[in-house]
């Protein structure tokens, strides 16, 4: 069944609900312009067939096309779903942004994967900083990169792709914005939960002998994910990564100050786009393992 993000927003003919989940039964709602013209134009959906919609606010819901003309079509409420299809952990990826294709594969398969929020970062050696009239354009379009991978792989809490910020200001404990078609997730318990936990810190890069004698990121990870077991809080962690280049000497000496904790993925050296990737799934294996599951 196709599924589309449906923003809360556009619920403003329905008073007094909140989101998609507080709609009753056999309600009806217009379909957002994006949502009719995939649905209804490029994939030439009739009358009677179903898709599910979501809002980012938790769960999702199926819906009935029951009218369709030449510029809107109208959707009625057939079920509700409760599943978020989230981690069993809140995720950060502060990635250092890159050109072209590479951040759009780097944003979507951070979704697909589970990130709860990507800041973007600007840095010595990073190859992309935005003017200040190209934030919103291209906020929107990872944004909506990110919206587009949530369809795909059944993701109903979407990732918050934040504004950039140097990374000296991201170890400071600032935090990028959102763009303005996402903004109500801001007041969500989810999003604000995520916003208020402390995290465990880890920076990409390769310890020095020293840090390797001293530091196991591996067992702090364990560790932190041990402390929440059986508890209804989520563990949170905030996963630093550079640019081709990697941080400079001054960036990584500031992340391990911020208390980072220095993370090697392996052997060999992963590109920006890469290590998003390799940094979710073993995370995601070591959660898996924590919990018990198979």
């Amino acid at each position: 069944m196709r599924r589309f993000f449906y923003p809360a927003q556009q619920l403003s003919e329905q008073p007094d609900h909140l989101g998609l989940q507080q709609l009753p039964i056999n309600t009806e709602l217009t379909l957002p312009d994006d949502v009719y013209h995939h649905w209804c134009r490029v994939l030439r959906a009739k009358v009677g067939e179903q898709s599910v919609l979501f809002d980012g606010l938790g769960g999702e819901t199926v819906v009935e096309l029951v009218a369709v003309d030449k510029k809107t079509a109208t959707a009625r409420v057939l079920s509700h779903d409760a599943t978020d299809n989230t981690s069993a952990y809140y995720s950060t990826i502060a990635l250092v942004m890159s050109r072209g294709d590479r951040m759009d594969y780097a944003i979507q398969k951070a979704t697909e994967l589970g990130a709860t929020a990507i800041q973007l970062l600007s840095s010595q050696h990073g190859e992309v900083r935005l003017k200040a009239n190209q934030v919103d354009k291209k906020l929107n379009h990872w944004q909506q990169v990110a919206l587009s991978a949530c369809e795909q792989c059944g993701l109903n809490r979407p990732p918050l792709v934040l504004s950039p910020l140097s990374i000296e200001d991201w170890l400071q404990q600032n935090v990028g914005d959102c763009h303005s078609s996402v903004s109500y997730l801001l007041d969500d318990d989810y999003y604000q939960t995520y916003f208020n936990l402390s995290s465990l810190a880890l920076v990409l890069a390769v310890p020095s002998q020293q840090e390797q004698a001293t530091l196991n990121a591996n067992q702090s990870i364990k560790q932190h994910l041990a402390e929440y077991h059986n508890k209804a809080a989520l563990p949170r962690f905030d996963l630093l990564i550079g640019a081709e280049g990697g941080l400079s000497d001054n960036e990584y000496q500031l992340s391990r100050q911020a208390n980072y904790l220095p993370w090697q993925l392996g052997n060999r050296v992963l590109r920006t786009e890469t290590a998003p990737v390799v940094a979710l799934a073993t995370l995601m294996t070591m959660a898996n393992d924590a919990n018990g599951d198979v």
